[in-house]
């Protein structure tokens, strides 16, 4: 697949990760229009220094929109992240999951923080009740992201698209909100994205890998190089009979 079919989906592309370098290379391709990460990213590649690794990143991201998340579980503090974080830079949004981990609310800081200009990523949403909640706490007038985890309703045994659609609905009347599908898992999630409309789809690096390698591909050349896969590892093993 040409990077120019990504470019020509009806959906911008995130490039979700912490791999500094990667988002670098990323952050220079034309398909790709903003950047996410998160805390369990950051853990992954041994980012130790948050706001370190956030001015590094800031430095090369300087106009995609990208997001960071609170690490707090006191919506106080979380509060007092998030109006930090917000001033870092102006194309920064600011991640606020759902719910802390008891499972309490966080729709009122979400609208505190939106009556206080505080561009949102509101994520780990995963539930109709959910969008219906932050649909009513944002401000109209703020940008803000709402981040459905389509991926994680799928691995449920789920089917994620119904939902995605209905949050469109939820979030019609709302000029500034986009609809983000999360947690995609393989390059058709980034296609079933687009094709219901939601505004914005977030690919794991390892993903965008894959887009480049396989998307697109003829399926009789993928099937001929599947079969010289097997025979070359099979030889490389020295199997016998």
């Amino acid at each position: 697949m040409s990077s120019q079919v990504l470019v020509d989906l009806p959906i911008k592309i995130f490039a979700d990760g912490a791999d500094r370098e990667g988002i670098a290379s990323l952050n220079a391709k034309p398909y790709i229009q903003g950047m996410t990460t998160n805390p369990t990213l950051m853990r992954k590649v041994g980012v130790a220094d948050y706001e370190k690794f956030a001015r590094e990143v800031l430095e090369v991201v300087k106009e995609k929109p990208i997001s960071f998340e609170v690490f707090s579980d006191e919506f106080p503090e979380m509060r007092r992240q998030a109006l930090m974080i917000g001033k870092w830079q102006e194309n920064v949004y600011v991640k606020i999951p759902i719910t802390n981990t008891c499972g309490d609310s966080a729709l009122p800081l979400i609208t505190e923080l939106c009556a206080e200009g505080v561009k949102l990523n509101i994520t780990a949403i995963l539930t109709r009740e959910q969008v219906q909640g932050v649909a009513k706490a944002v401000n109209r007038e703020i940008p803000c992201v709402v981040s459905v985890f389509a991926g994680r309703v799928a691995d449920t045994g789920v089917d994620p698209v119904p939902l995605m659609k209905d949050s469109l609905q939820m979030l019609r009347d709302l000029p500034q909100a986009e609809l983000l599908w999360a947690s995609v898992r393989e390059v058709l999630n980034i296609f079933q994205a687009a094709q219901c409309g939601c505004d914005i789809v977030t690919v794991p690096h390892d993903i965008l890998d894959k887009v480049a390698k396989l998307g697109g591909m003829d399926l009789a050349e993928l099937s001929l190089d599947t079969v010289r896969m097997f025979h070359k590892d099979a030889v490389a093993a020295g199997f016998k009979l």
